[in-house]
């Protein structure tokens, strides 16, 4: 019988790129806020 979603895949894409990406993306969000909170407290220091 089978799965009916594995017959008519919407994207055929490779996973592992789109992981690839959000990972990327989501550690480039979390780094951008931790060097901005560096120079803040930096600045905040004179």
């Amino acid at each position: 019988m089978g799965n009916e979603f594995e017959k008519d895949v919407q994207s055929k894409r490779n996973d592992f790129l789109d992981g690839a990406v959000g990972f990327v993306v989501s550690f480039g969000f979390f780094a951008t806020v931790f060097i901005v909170a560096v120079i803040i407290e930096f600045v905040g220091r004179f």
